[in-house]
């Protein structure tokens, strides 16, 4: 009379019934579709790159993404929910070095700018059929067909709007920074790019050397450095202006270094004689000889004298800092206005150039033995040692990065430090501490944005600069560029537009777009705009549903996604970008360890789903502490036990 049923129920196959019928039904699209006309409920979704496949880390906002918008739709509102994805950067730039088996921007350029842009554009959506499959395999309801890709000539000329609206409002502007910079890629990379790559412990020569005084010809300042390869470029000594400092008299030479460091270079007092104290303000301006010739000729302009910074501390080395304003981000802002220039001589692979061309072609940190070597000859060397310290390599290529200076487009974020802090004080945060905490603390101590990346693969920045004047233009639309170079218009790539240029409306030249492409970050932070491309289309549709209501990410994108969004949606409209998101933590291995495929630390996705099911994993990642903001040590065996103990 009853069909009989299984004790042993399969609840993954149960699922891909359900599935099954969703999209035989279109079950997804009448929930939005029997809402039309109803109150809107905006969501965002952050874009991944398709350059990889999702992971468990993917899952967790995945899920809450699903939740939110579910549970609004069962109050009657209407939720679209466009995914979308990241195209254009560093990520998709890498894979296809590695494809072609080239590296560094000089071998992307012989191959050929185009045939490279092109060769990214073939492998930027190379995974969207399996992300599409793992996302809704999880249960998700979000929209594949009607996606934004940061790529697509649409939302390239929005961002290009907005890029004008900020230079318009004079938060643009031209400069030099000091940049996490990878040699391996040739490119520097985000504060939030460095974050992933994280920091090593590494042992570093340290060394101290000692810098004579222009008018003595036996009395020295005794400088630290743990970056040797920097010394061809010290234009400066930086001193701490209430460090306490003396002069001591070691055989026939006096060495000018701070007093809580001598018991550093001292074993007994006996070896020494202080034959003069005083504070660090007290030395402010000292002229001192060039340690190495290779800028000798700069001391015209101020260079080769002592700085007073509040930086400088007596924790490491002998309280006094040698200054390199090309190489630290301390020794630029020491010298930044000083009219001492900022000199850089390594090339694009970080190898000297002919500047110092004792060491040409050398990469930098492979000059450290050769230069302690010439010091020591020379009689300027003082100690040798190592020194353990953090240092932070690249997430791509397991290389240490050099902190170097690079001349680029900044967006003036502390302009408008106030307008942030106001805007973020009207976001909801879950966890709420992060509002004035990590988020918060970010905004108060925000720098300058540096935007603009000298690579390929991405969106240009729409600055044409004339070649016989300072005359510049900044183009906001695809319309006001065909107007200029008289050219039709198709695609806004690097390869299609460098080439378009016109007479300058000052007659003294030819205008000629700058190299330069934008910072992807600063694509994915412009998404609210750039997906409706508004102002050119949608432009009442979105003005009547901005902000959104609801987005959520990791923890990471404090730094990242969220950050940018609020920058430029304050920037633009004196608004949040979003008025609520929830914010989840990390996923890690079951050892605490990040989750790695070479280590082979965590269980496939897919073995998971199939072995208990999406539902298990959704209830088992939603009742734990990442959806706290907390790290979550991922273990099979909590699915498991969720299965056992709730579904079952």
């Amino acid at each position: 009379m009853y069909k009989p049923v299984n004790p042993r129920v399969d609840f993954p196959k149960m699922e891909e019934n359900i599935l099954e019928f969703w999209e035989n039904h279109e079950i997804f699209q009448a929930s939005i579709d029997m809402r039309e006309g109803a109150q809107n409920y905006i969501f965002y979704d952050g874009p991944p790159f398709a350059t990889g496949l999702p992971h468990f880390g993917h899952f967790v906002p995945g899920t809450i993404k699903d939740i939110i918008p579910r549970y609004q739709t069962m109050k009657g509102k209407r939720v679209d929910r466009r995914f979308g994805w990241d195209c254009h950067g560093l990520p998709v730039e890498y894979e296809m070095m590695k494809t072609l088996g080239i590296s560094g921007t000089r071998q992307i350029e012989e191959y050929g700018v185009g045939k490279f842009n092109e060769s990214c554009r073939s492998i930027v959506l190379r995974y969207t059929s399996e992300w599409e499959k793992i996302v809704k395999r999880m249960g998700r309801w979000v929209d594949f067909e009607n996606d934004y890709k940061t790529m697509e000539p649409d939302y390239m000329e929005s961002i290009w709007w907005v890029f004008k609206q900020l230079y318009d409002k004079g938060l643009v502007y031209e400069g030099y920074s000091i940049m996490p910079y990878s040699p391996a890629l040739a490119t520097p990379l985000s504060n939030f790019e460095v974050n992933l790559g994280g920091y090593q412990d590494v042992d570093d020569p340290a060394i101290t050397v000692k810098f004579r005084l222009t008018d003595s010809s036996d009395t020295y300042f005794l400088a630290w450095t743990t970056t040797p390869w920097t010394l061809p470029s010290n234009l400066a000594l930086a001193l701490g202006p209430d460090v306490d400092y003396v002069k001591v008299k070691d055989g026939d030479e006096l060495y000018i270094m701070a007093e809580g460091a001598l018991e550093r270079y001292y074993r007994n007092q006996d070896d020494y004689e202080v034959v003069q104290r005083c504070k660090g303000r007290d030395l402010q301006g000292v002229s001192y000889e060039p340690l190495l010739p290779f800028f000798a000729e700069l001391m015209d302009s101020g260079a080769f004298r002592t700085f007073l910074g509040d930086y400088v501390t007596v924790e490491d080395g002998t309280g006094i800092v040698h200054t390199a304003p090309g190489f630290g981000e301390d020794d630029y802002r020491l010298l930044k206005g000083t009219g001492i220039p900022v000199v850089c001589p390594i090339d694009d692979e970080c190898r000297f150039t002919e500047e110092v061309d004792s060491w040409k072609g050398l990469f930098v940190k492979d000059a450290d033995k050769d230069i302690i070597r010439r010091l020591k000859e020379e009689g300027k060397l003082v100690k040798h040692e190592q020194y353990r310290h953090s240092y932070p390599f690249c997430y791509r290529t397991k290389m240490p990065l050099i902190y170097r200076a690079l001349s680029g487009w900044f967006v003036d974020v502390p302009k408008i430090r106030d307008l942030l802090l106001d805007v973020n004080s009207r976001i909801k945060w879950v966890p709420d501490h992060l509002k004035t905490g990590r988020f918060g603390k970010w905004l108060e101590q925000a720098r300058e944005w540096s935007i603009s990346r000298n690579r390929y693969w991405g969106n240009p920045i729409p600055i044409w600069k004339c070649d016989g004047s300072d005359y510049v233009e900044v183009i906001g639309s695809r319309e006001e560029l065909e107007r200029k170079s008289g050219s039709k218009v198709e695609d806004l790539h690097k390869h299609f537009i460098d080439d378009l240029t016109w007479e300058s409306p000052d007659g003294k030249g030819t205008m000629r777009r700058i190299p330069d492409v934008l910072d992807c970050w600063f694509e994915s932070g412009s998404m609210p705009y750039a997906q409706n491309h508004y102002p050119f289309e949608n432009k009442e549709f979105f003005e009547s549903n901005f902000p959104a209501d609801f987005i959520c990410e990791g923890l990471d994108q404090t730094r990242g996604w969220f950050y940018t969004l609020v920058i430029l949606a304050a920037a633009l409209f004196e608004q949040p970008a979003f008025m609520n998101v929830v914010v989840n933590g990390l996923v890690l291995a079951e050892d605490g360890k990040k989750m790695s495929k070479s280590d082979r630390n965590y269980t496939d996705p897919m073995e998971v789903i199939n072995s208990y099911g999406a539902d298990a994993l959704r209830f088992f990642l939603m009742n734990s502490a990442v959806v706290k903001g907390e790290d979550l040590k991922f273990s099979e065996e909590g699915v498991k036990d969720v299965l056992k103990n709730f579904l079952i």
